[in-house]
């Protein structure tokens, strides 16, 4: 019998895990999907729970609730890859051997990356929402914050969903808006980017609506540590910014397995064709989501619409043949911005964000690039979508390839 070896039961190893069950004859082909976690968290949800808008409850489930029958389970640590045999060695001994293996491993932030990050005032007056724990440990902090300066800060590019920070400044201004004590609040961005976003139209809109909402953006600052004494962040060319509560995006990498393979760059991302997703290195391993290197964002959307190219691709090389399907970087993130409005961009590897409608031209409901209630019910909706019907592998009413249908140039 042959053998399909998935690591990693998030977003996109569930999904492929669904996708090939369906379609590869039982008798002929074995799968089994590794993970060392047995709960699956809905990541965007994170963002809403420091708000008191979504309880730690609401993001999570256990895995084994979307992984079909007919697909073995290991509730696991990899130790490494060891690709040359076609073998994946487990800790505790255990090895698994492989004729087509998918790495799905995902990224993760890693706070020990920036010296003074995690020393006294780690989940005291400095947090992540990158993690349910750092989520719920800064809801318990606001609840009780009488106001100052709150910043937030990008340590490092890439890192996973790259509109969060944004969520989560127009959130905050939301929050401390309907408290009462807004007034109070300073709220900083501060980022490594020269503006608001990568891509100048996206920038040019997200930036005009956080200066409407009085919230500072710092461009261009590259953290180098932090000073828990007098409360500052530093970066490498000297600037210094102080803050009374600071929540960060810390340094992402990829899995530590990936390290002890051998396969990744120097973050532990692997090497990977941008158009077939199959690693640079290796013909029979394919690499989805956050966890390759191609330059497209690290987002749930990303490996949802890899996954249709991937699927392919899988299939292709199973029979002997080309490997035909190709992605083209798509990308497409609601945005929330507060008081019940959303935003949506929709882009790849070559177009930029542009505004328009989406996704039917002319009639949307969506509005790209735009600041509108419907957006916001999107974003909303998209949580029961992504529990009932993403994580499944069923077909969703959008084309995992971009169209400039619908979009103004």
């Amino acid at each position: 019998m042959k053998k399909i070896l998935i690591l990693g039961a998030g977003t996109g190893g569930t999904i492929m895990a669904n996708k090939l069950r369906k379609a590869l004859d039982r008798e002929e082909w074995d799968i089994t999907i590794v993970d060392k976690q047995q709960t699956h968290y809905y990541q965007p949800g994170f963002l809403f729970i420091p708000f008191g808008i979504y309880n730690k409850q609401d993001v999570i489930k256990p895995k084994a609730n979307f992984i079909p029958s007919g697909v073995n389970i290991i509730f696991n640590d990899v130790d490494k890859i060891v690709p040359e045999e076609n073998k994946v060695l487990l800790t505790g001994g255990k090895v698994l051997a492989y004729d087509y293996l998918i790495v799905a491993t995902g990224t993760r932030p890693f706070p020990d990356e920036t010296p003074g990050l995690k020393d006294e005032l780690w989940y005291k007056e400095i947090f992540d929402f990158y993690t349910i724990e750092g989520a719920v440990a800064l809801k318990e902090f606001f609840e009780t914050w009488q106001g100052g300066r709150l910043v937030m800060n990008i340590a490092e590019m890439p890192y996973k969903c790259p509109v969060a920070p944004l969520e989560f400044v127009f959130l905050a201004d939301e929050y401390f808006t309907k408290i009462g004590i807004r007034d109070k609040v300073d709220i900083s961005y501060v980022t490594p980017l020269p503006g608001a976003f990568t891509k100048p139209r996206a920038t040019k809109m997200l930036g005009a609506l956080l200066e409407e909402k009085n919230i500072e953006v710092i461009p261009d600052f590259y953290l180098e540590s932090v000073d828990n004494k007098e409360k500052k962040i530093k970066s490498y060319d000297g600037k210094e910014i102080p803050f009374d509560v600071l929540t960060i995006v810390p340094v992402n990498k990829g899995d530590e397995m990936i390290e002890r393979s051998g396969m990744g760059d120097d973050l532990n991302f692997i090497p990977t064709d941008k158009y077939t997703l199959q690693s640079e290195k290796h013909e029979n391993i394919f690499v989805l989501g956050d966890a390759s290197n191609i330059p497209t964002s690290k987002a749930g959307s990303v490996a949802h619409f890899a996954s249709d190219v991937l699927f392919d691709n899988i299939m292709c090389a199973i029979k002997g043949r080309r490997l035909r399907a190709k992605f083209d970087g798509h990308a497409n993130c609601y945005i929330e911005t507060g008081f019940g409005k959303g935003s949506l961009i929709d882009f790849n590897y070559e177009t930029e964000p542009l505004p328009g409608t989406y996704p039917l031209p002319g009639i949307g409901p969506f509005g790209l690039l735009q600041n509108t209630k419907m957006n916001h019910y999107g974003k909303v909706v998209f949580r029961w979508m992504y529990w009932h019907m993403l994580l499944k592998g069923k077909e969703l009413p959008i084309e995992s390839e971009m169209t400039m249908a619908g979009k103004k140039k």
